[in-house]
């Protein structure tokens, strides 16, 4: 790993420039098509090539770990049930089986007693209390399945970057989602398919599914001028004894390879936990983790030091963000930003529903 010094790191230090046009508009129609930038982590050397191909840099004994959280479909579209106006309501996290933490539009007027109606009257939410940032607590009340009806009413929470509609729900869910609370996808995972993990699997590579509820955080950009004085957003995560064993066994003898920042935060928090508690009870940690869940606000920036994660598959991030931010830690901000900076000039498609990165702890031939 790269380090740097954090005290000098500014905002300002991760920023680029992108043409608008490069920002992917719409998921390609074969998953495996996007272009791969495969990136030595250590001497910033790049390739080109095919994410169809991701397989031939993967080695017998890597560990593949994959955020399995499912997007739910979190955008509310109705009216107010007073005046008729249109109103927006975003489910962020689920309080109790009727209350949810919510972003809602327009926010002034929607203070706490207001009522809102979705769907011709099929679900109503009561506006009960104003939170954090604005945010509401929103208190739904309908007649059937919770789930079959937020799948019939409601929309995906596309990043604002992304304008077009999106055709198909699932293109904005993993083939391995399995656990619903997202509010965005883990991106990195939308370029496999269940042939290339099979195939993946074949090879030798055994993959660890953990799960960590995505927030709309991950867009927000960074406010603040020093680095240092950003405050990371919270979001549930949870690993089980199954997958700790599988990165366990992996540690060992291979590589741990996380598909997306969201993997990475989440194995990297665990290990933060094994190790604190061991260091705690006098011993010295031996590097393995256990199953365990939690609330996670780890923000990993240039000078962090990776306790389990050895590779990373993921896409191009946008500019001054903790996830720019996340990949300086890891392959050194120069190396990163020149990859950028060559990314652009081959006109490679950015973010959500863009091309992928892999940055390999050795580029061979």
């Amino acid at each position: 790993m790269i380090t740097e010094d954090k005290k000098g790191l500014s905002t300002s230090d991760f920023y680029f420039d992108l043409p608008h046009e490069l920002i992917a508009q719409d998921p390609l129609d074969v998953r495996t098509d996007s272009r791969l930038l495969v990136i030595d982590k250590n001497t910033g050397k790049l390739r080109h090539d095919t994410f169809r191909n991701i397989i031939d840099y993967l080695r017998q004994g890597d560990c593949l770990v994959l955020n399995d959280t499912k997007v739910i479909p979190a955008r509310l579209l109705g009216h107010k049930a007073d005046t008729g106006a249109n109103v927006e309501i975003l489910l962020l996290k689920r309080i109790t089986d009727t209350d949810w933490e919510c972003l809602v539009k327009p926010g002034k007027k929607l203070r706490p007693g207001s009522e809102c109606i979705f769907g011709e009257g099929m679900l109503c939410a009561r506006v009960m209390d104003v939170l954090d940032d604005g945010k509401r607590l929103v208190r739904f009340s309908y007649e059937g399945i919770w789930e079959e009806l937020l799948d019939r009413l409601g929309q995906m929470p596309l990043p604002p970057y992304i304008t077009h509609k999106l055709k198909d729900k699932d293109r904005y869910q993993t083939v391995y989602a399995r656990f619903e609370g997202s509010a965005a996808a883990p991106t990195a995972g939308l370029h496999f398919t269940r042939e290339l993990l099979n195939a993946i699997e074949n090879k030798g590579v055994s993959l660890s599914y953990v799960t960590l509820h995505v927030g709309l955080g991950t867009f927000r950009p960074v406010k603040v001028d020093n680095v240092l004085d950003h405050q990371m957003h919270s979001e549930y995560f949870h690993i089980s004894k199954k997958s700790a064993e599988t990165i366990n066994r992996a540690k060992e003898s291979g590589r741990i390879i996380c598909v997306g920042t969201t993997s990475c935060r989440t194995i990297e928090s665990a290990a933060g936990i094994f190790k604190t508690a061991a260091e705690t009870s006098g011993r010295e940690w031996d590097g393995m983790i256990d199953e365990c869940e939690g609330d996670t606000d780890i923000f990993i920036y240039p000078g962090y030091d990776f306790k389990l994660m050895d590779c990373l598959i993921t896409n191009f991030h946008l500019p001054e963000s903790t996830l720019l931010m996340l990949v300086s830690a890891l392959a050194g901000r120069d190396n990163v930003l020149n990859a950028y900076e060559t990314a652009i000039k081959e006109r490679y498609r950015f973010f959500s529903f863009g091309d992928a990165c892999f940055f390999t702890d050795e580029m061979t031939n």
